[in-house]
């Protein structure tokens, strides 16, 4: 008897040839999934940079940020929220802080830093085959359980508060026995975080410089497996103490403050080169942004622009920041725009740009801004946005308009409930000093609160310190 005919059936040969593209499309999908590198620096306002009036007016000339900004998009309304942790958790959930108990920067004695109910965006990335690292200042947990590690970041190196206590052991009257200095740490996902060094006053002095290394390496051993990155460098510069590395020292001739700023844009100069050597620039999206306006303490305080304010107020000058996003390619090169955008629009764009996705089963406040950013549209996809100062309804801005219900000129004054509404126009009044009588603008505006109130009714806030369940 002989054996049965093996061979396939025309139609069966049909099947298989159609399925050879739709295989090859997949595949394609996966390679072309844009790398992210997204530099995120601490407390840098609005004027420092030379494309932002700053630069050599600071002391310290910008050459390689001012070179990204020529070769990607500039924005000119980027605001954050007017707090560190809030806008580091708004810009990893997409969500306002207020929603997720990370609404100020914690000061001890509760459970600090996200929940984790919450859904950030590198679980997303990693979800969709990114590689994910973190290296820099978290500011969102610093126990495990909540930190980068546990939530979606496969590798981190850092801090898991901030830059200010490096001045501890530095105070004559301080102990470790009393409080426990904090620790540069490392760690991978499903692994216990260890110190590594102590972050004392010469720690602080050589982080940023480790910072990039470690992102670069990261990026390195990405690019040779063969796979797409989200690196977030969360460089510490220049929050007080803003000591520069030594090997920046006296480079300036203008202070500690220039020599820093020297520093810090060479440090972004390192991590674009890396793109560049690696043969992955356009690959890749390049995010430079700062979490919140310029540092207020003397003698660190930073430069706002043409705004008043610094961080922890609702002033622009605590929520314009830099922002510059290079994509080759994709992102038209030399775009200024003015156009209203917040940090919790980062992660709907983000996914939206790699095929991530957002999460559906709760309140996203950030909308996708990639057809904004990629030149399809003039027009941002947002017009508005409530400002919260820690638990305080403080303003909302809309358009060119801001609406002040408190008073708060500095962040060492309390909030003072105003008995009747400021109205500013920022295009008049950049510096918020004079309200206008403009009433019509309060109708608007009131309906930004009213949507707010309205979800909040739908989805309960999450208190401050709430656990782990």
């Amino acid at each position: 008897m002989e054996p049965r005919n093996r061979r396939p059936s025309i139609a069966l040969l049909v099947l298989a040839l159609l399925a050879i593209p739709a295989a090859a499309s997949a595949r394609e999908r996966a390679q072309a999934r844009p790398n992210i590198l997204f530099i995120l620096v601490d407390n840098l306002g609005y004027g420092e940079l030379g494309v932002y009036g700053g630069g050599a007016t600071r002391g310290a000339p910008t050459p390689r940020l001012d070179r990204l900004a020529a070769e990607g998009m500039r924005l000119t309304n980027m605001n954050m929220e007017p707090q560190c942790t809030p806008s580091r958790s708004g810009i990893m959930t997409g969500r306002f802080a207020i929603r997720s108990g990370t609404y100020a920067v914690p000061l001890g004695g509760v459970a600090e830093g996200l929940t984790r109910r919450e859904t950030t965006v590198a679980e997303s990335l990693s979800a969709v085959g990114y590689a994910t690292g973190y290296f820099g200042k978290w500011h969102l947990g610093s126990t495990d359980g909540r930190l980068p590690t546990d939530q979606g970041f496969q590798e981190w190196y850092g801090i898991p508060r901030t830059s200010d206590e490096a001045l501890w052991p530095e105070h004559s009257q301080y102990t470790p026995d009393i409080v426990k200095p904090e620790s540069v740490l490392e760690g991978r996902h499903g692994q216990h975080s260890h110190g590594v060094v102590t972050y004392d006053l010469e720690e602080r002095r050589l982080i940023d410089a480790e910072l990039t290394r470690r992102s670069i390496d990261f990026m390195e051993r990405q690019v040779k497996a063969k796979k797409p990155f989200f690196v977030f460098t969360s460089l510490t510069q220049p929050h007080l103490p803003s000591l520069p590395n030594p090997a920046f020292v006296g480079k300036t001739g203008n202070g500690d403050w220039a020599d820093m700023l020297a520093e810090l844009d060479f440090n972004a100069g390192q991590l674009l080169d890396a793109v560049d050597r690696l043969g992955v620039r356009g690959d890749t999206i390049v995010v430079f942004t700062s979490d919140n306006g310029a540092e207020f303490l003397e003698p660190w305080a930073g430069w706002p622009g043409p705004w008043r304010g610094a961080y922890n107020t609702a002033l622009e000058g605590g929520l314009r920041v830099p922002f510059l996003i290079r994509w080759p390619g994709h992102v038209p090169a030399g775009r200024v725009s003015n156009e209203i955008v917040h940090g919790v629009d980062m992660f709907p764009t983000l996914a939206r740009l790699t095929g991530a996705r957002v999460p559906r089963d709760r309140i996203i406040d950030g909308v996708d801004q990639s057809a904004f950013f990629l030149g399809r549209a003039d027009k941002s996809a947002r017009e508005s946005f409530p400002i919260w100062n820690q638990d305080i309804l403080m303003a909302v801005k809309w358009r060119n308009w801001k609406v002040h219900f408190y008073r708060q000129d500095n962040m060492l004054e309390p909030p003072l409930e105003l008995l009747v509404p400021h109205i500013i126009n920022l295009y008049t009044d950049p510096r918020e000093e004079t309200p206008t009588v403009d009433t019509w603008v309060l109708s608007p505006v009131l309906e930004v609160v009213a949507a707010f109130e309205k979800s909040v009714k739908k989805e309960p806030l999450i208190p401050m310190g709430t656990p782990d369940r």
